[in-house]
């Protein structure tokens, strides 16, 4: 978020509070903002609002809300067009289903702290004293560095077993460390992750992958049972050996965790799970020839991580570009070798920025070289765009005019002739119909239609 943005935001939620006090009620800033405030200096996203006043009575006080959550005491207010949940101050009563409390009773600010998930989440900040609120030690905390349940961790955990791993993405994206009895309380419960629905657990992952830190939370999910809970598939990478001579840093889960570490800051979905599942496929294709081997574990690996993105309710946009990547992530290896029109199609997908980026980070946590992504970038700025997927000089339309019967053939031709202008061969359409009168036209005096021809 700029600066702008986020004033506007900081200026609107004030603008909530102001009028809440104005009306006579307590109205706080609650939450992950709070504590972005004592950490960064700033609220680093959104701010949540919480107040001792009812839900029908925030309602009342504004002229634009939602009553999406009332029944949790949760009213969306809308202030200069930007959306803010305020929250009446509430206590949790019995659990539900793992997400949802039994019911709620509206309670004080103290009471409410003691509902939350983590200490560090459980504290209130007033905007018009300047003033933090903290009842639950978070202060502390955030100075210790410590994730630390609220009260009774395995209690904690019950009302919504999604802070499983909203607990190892915190201690991932500010390196803190788990607290003891909490880290058991992960431990001892990481099987209860499957009553979450597959949409919050891949809200959680992606937003773990695509944090800071992500190397370090992919080892917390290993070391917490939740891996093997939420992605098997990598679990199973744990203990699959490579060749030492082109991966000296171990196996390919070691391999994994060292790929997510060298990932650039904010990486897009799609480039942050191809690096999380680009070499899933490789247990099941281990093969011991002459040396270890993983042939076509790229294809597999790509089948597999369709598989688990669907799983994960992911959308068909980032299953189709991750499985893109991961099928592909190979190619780099051969790119200096590559006849002109084979490099041209690589660097014209859709995807090629995070393909690159996939097997820069690859080469990192392997064998260290790179060179092959310094070429690539070479090439790249090299080629302008309409040089690297030009217009195609030929179409059927143009065979058709040569008297050529619509078949299979069709395609063969186009392609060839596309590569043909790709490899810079040729560069007007009279000299791509040239090359299918000289290849394909001249079968036509044996008796043969042209659409059944094979080229010579």
């Amino acid at each position: 978020m700029n600066d702008a943005a986020a004033q506007k935001r900081q200026q609107a939620a004030l603008q909530i509070v102001s009028h809440l006090v104005r009306s006579g009620y307590t109205a706080l800033f609650a939450g992950g903002c709070v504590r972005d405030r004592i950490l960064f200096g700033e609220s680093c996203g959104d701010i949540d609002i919480a107040t001792n006043a009812t839900p029908q009575t925030v309602s009342e006080l504004f002229t634009h809300t939602i009553g999406v959550g009332a029944q949790f005491g949760v009213v969306i207010v809308m202030q200069s067009g930007i959306p803010f949940e305020v929250a009446t101050f509430r206590s949790d009563i019995g659990i539900n289903d793992g997400r949802h409390p039994g019911r709620v009773v509206f309670t004080d600010a103290r009471h409410d702290a003691l509902r939350r998930d983590f200490t560090i989440n459980g504290m209130f900040y007033n905007p018009l004293t300047n003033t933090i609120d903290d009842y639950v030690g978070g202060r502390r905390d955030l100075e210790s560095g410590v994730i630390r349940a609220i009260g009774d961790p395995r209690e904690r955990f019950r009302e919504d077993y999604l802070r499983l791993l909203r607990a190892i993405r915190f201690a991932a994206r500010f390196s803190f460390i788990i607290d003891d009895e909490t880290w058991a309380a992960i431990k001892a419960n990481a099987a209860s992750i499957a009553q979450i629905s597959p949409e919050r657990i891949f809200g959680e992952l992606d937003r773990m992958l695509r944090g800071p830190h992500s190397d370090l939370a992919l080892t917390l999910l290993a070391e917490s049972g939740l891996l093997k809970a939420v992605l098997p598939e990598v679990h199973d990478s744990i203990g699959v050996e490579q060749p030492p001579e082109f991966h000296p840093e171990g196996d390919v889960f070691t391999h994994t965790v060292k790929a997510l570490g060298f990932m650039a800051p904010d990486p897009s979905p799609t480039l942050a799970w191809s690096v999380l599942l680009h070499d899933i496929g490789k247990k099941s294709t281990m093969r011991m020839l002459d040396r270890l081997r993983f042939n076509g574990h790229d294809q597999v690996g790509a089948r597999m991580a369709t598989g688990i993105l669907k799983r994960l309710h992911a959308s068909s946009d980032l299953i189709d570009s991750t499985s893109t990547c991961i099928e592909n992530h190979m190619h780099f290896m051969n790119v200096t070798s590559m006849r002109l029109a084979t490099l041209k199609r690589l660097l014209s997908r859709p995807t090629i920025l995070d393909e690159l980026e996939l097997h820069r980070v690859d080469c990192l946590a392997s064998h260290g070289n790179v060179d092959n992504v310094t070429f690539v970038r070479k090439r790249l700025d090299e080629f302008a765009r309409e040089r690297i997927k030009p217009s195609p000089l030929l179409r059927g339309n143009d065979l058709i005019l040569l008297g050529m019967t619509p078949g299979p053939l069709f395609s063969t031709i186009l392609r060839e002739v596309y590569d043909l202008q790709l490899d810079e061969k040729i560069a007007t359409h009279d000299e791509a119909i040239e090359v299918v009168k000289s290849r394909w036209l001249g079968e036509k005096s044996e008796g043969k239609k042209a659409g059944e021809t094979q080229p010579q």
